[in-house]
């Protein structure tokens, strides 16, 4: 099932088709999700205090939203990566022909949070890194799970973090996350951006989204903010 506009329109036997495939969705969206082992590795040699991640893991409101609601994250921008600025607009990325994934701009504060610690949640509660070109009820190209490493450090240490959870067997598949360094990332349109925070009773957002928000705050407590640091409001 893909979805292919802003928001889903239930009809009555398209809509319990759709209510269907997004409760089986929400399985790994939230009861499912587990805190996967903390990086190992050599230090983080950050040179200031404001730092950037770009990732991809399924629909980009979600992603964002997670990430919304975790301390030290000072933005978090809703967007594509992967192809081209003339071919960065939802409705032709939708097309999965673009080289661009939904992925989401994560500036953060690296004496607050690193950059390893921001994939430890990607991994443990914002999407499945085992699926390949889906999450849930999304499938392409878009919806890849892939990591946009900004330099080398960022680079290594997602690849050695990567091969650290195979080796250890965390999942029961191997993980298919990308990386794919030396892309550009473009902000997605107005109306994505906080979407998670602005229709929380949307049932995509609500059977799909909303329990990786309770699967964050259950499995890193000290790292849950309550109230989510909005795209919008800091444009005020």
């Amino acid at each position: 099932m893909k979805r292919s506009s802003p928001r889903p329109t239930l009809g009555l036997a398209s809509g319990a088709v759709l209510m269907l495939g997004l409760m089986i969705a929400r399985v790994w969206s939230g009861e499912a999700a587990h805190q996967v082992p903390a990086y190992v590795g050599p230090g983080e040699a950050g040179a200031g205090s404001s730092e950037v991640a770009v990732l991809a893991g399924g629909c980009f409101w979600g992603v964002q939203g997670v990430y919304q609601h975790v301390k030290g994250v000072s933005r978090a921008l809703s967007g594509y990566t992967g192809g081209s600025q003339a071919t960065a607009h939802y409705r032709i990325v939708g097309t999965g022909e673009t080289g661009h994934a939904e992925s989401v701009q994560i500036t953060f504060d690296s004496h607050q949070i690193s950059y390893a610690q921001i994939l430890q949640i990607f991994f443990s509660v914002v999407h499945d890194p085992t699926e390949l070109n889906r999450q849930g009820p999304d499938v392409g190209a878009q919806y890849r799970s892939a990591v946009f490493p900004l330099n080398a450090e960022q680079s290594r240490i997602a690849k050695d973090y990567i091969a650290q959870l195979n080796r250890a067997r965390v999942f029961d598949a191997a993980i298919v996350t990308r990386i794919e360094p030396g892309k550009s990332f473009y902000p997605a349109e107005a109306y994505h951006q906080d979407f998670l925070t602005h229709n929380t009773q949307d049932p995509y957002i609500y059977y799909n989204d909303l329990p990786k928000i309770a699967a964050l705050k259950r499995l890193f407590p000290s790292r849950f903010r309550s109230d989510p640091v909005l795209v919008l409001a800091a444009q005020r």
